[in-house]
């Protein structure tokens, strides 16, 4: 019998608890306990209220298109596969170029970003660094039809027009914010970060995890 491998498996997804920030104004994380089996309850039963944008999640086109689609009509596809993760360097607080990625190093339809522009989501900067509408068009001539970063937005922060999000929408591209890549090294892996089926959202927080290649 063959020896079984077994594939590590790295969580990108931040915890997400009260003290988890969210985009100012939007809604906090909220978690109540309405029945609990240790104040003599028979079952243990909460509810949350929180920001669709909470944590690790995904934007659905109707995020930033009139007439885009809501997050439960997404093809999962999009969301679990071959992934590149590469740093990005010296982008705090600007956009990231096509001139600051090696295009050539880019060999799967998904790409992550480590930008360490926005390093820990409890304590919220401004500064993070985004994307560029050109570095979007780029990767997407390259077959790329994800980009993830690990900043809560893809465009700047004071932005009205949202230029990146709009270039993800010309291109049908999928947007991953939020995500955590401390433990990722740069490399190829295999991307899950399925959304909720949540009809009529505008994103979904996602579970982010990445499955290392055998020998990694």
């Amino acid at each position: 019998m063959a020896p079984v491998v077994m594939q590590r498996i790295i969580d990108i997804s931040p915890l997400v608890d009260p003290s988890i920030h969210v985009w100012p104004g939007d809604t906090p994380y909220v978690h109540t306990v309405n029945l609990d089996m240790r104040k003599g309850s028979n079952i243990t039963l909460s509810d949350i209220r929180t920001t669709v944008h909470v944590g690790a999640h995904t934007d659905a086109p109707n995020h930033y298109l009139a007439d885009g689609d809501d997050i439960a009509a997404r093809r999962l596809d999009l969301y679990i596969g071959p992934c590149n993760v590469v740093t990005v360097h010296r982008c705090r607080g600007r956009r990231v170029i096509p001139e600051d990625l090696e295009m050539s190093g880019v060999t799967t339809p998904r790409v992550l970003l480590r930008t360490a522009s926005f390093p820990d989501p409890r304590k919220w900067n401004n500064d993070f660094a985004s994307l560029s509408p050109e570095l979007v068009d780029a990767l997407h001539a390259r077959g790329v039809v994800l980009i993830g970063i690990d900043t809560p937005s893809v465009d700047p922060f004071d932005s009205k027009t949202l230029e990146a999000h709009q270039a993800f929408g010309r291109h049908d591209m999928a947007v991953l914010e939020g995500v955590v890549l401390d433990e990722a090294e740069d490399g190829v892996y295999e991307l899950i970060a399925l959304p909720l089926r949540l009809r009529g959202a505008d994103a979904s927080p996602v579970r982010a995890v990445l499955r290392a290649r055998s020998g990694q």
